[in-house]
């Protein structure tokens, strides 16, 4: 007898992953609707995400999975899992610890057109070092 595939499985069957099994996901601050950041999730990443109630994303440049805060310490609690009408790109509503940017700033969005030029519009909140001990 066969069970029936799981919740995450039917999830990750829905997924229109790119040439390379992976999909956009945005990350967002699930009660002020802050939008954080955004990274690549593959099958792997998402499964684990649901399971663990913990984001995990893939690492393009390490090829390895990257389970957000392992590292720094700030970590991104999983609220919700959605996917697009077109199934190619999902929003993770989360529960953020900390900072979401590598660069130390609470979003990675920090860059805009201001009078014609690109403008840092937010500074750190944190140093890198301190996060990752660089």
């Amino acid at each position: 007898m066969t069970s029936a595939p799981s919740a995450a499985a039917r999830l990750i069957a829905e997924i229109r992953f790119d040439g390379n099994g992976l999909v956009p996901c945005i990350a967002q601050q699930h009660d002020t609707g802050e939008v954080l950041m955004m990274a690549w999730m593959n099958a792997e990443s998402v499964a684990e995400t649901l399971s663990t109630g913990r984001v995990c994303y893939w690492s393009r440049s390490r090829q390895a999975l990257w389970r957000k805060g392992e590292t720094s310490g700030q970590q991104q609690r999983l609220v919700d899992l959605r996917l697009d009408c077109d199934g190619d790109t999902l929003l993770a509503l989360v529960d953020q610890d900390g900072v979401a940017c590598h660069t130390g700033r609470r979003n990675c969005f920090f860059r805009a057109i201001r009078d014609g030029a690109v403008t840092t519009i937010a500074d750190p909140l944190v140093d890198p070092k301190a996060l990752y001990g660089a």
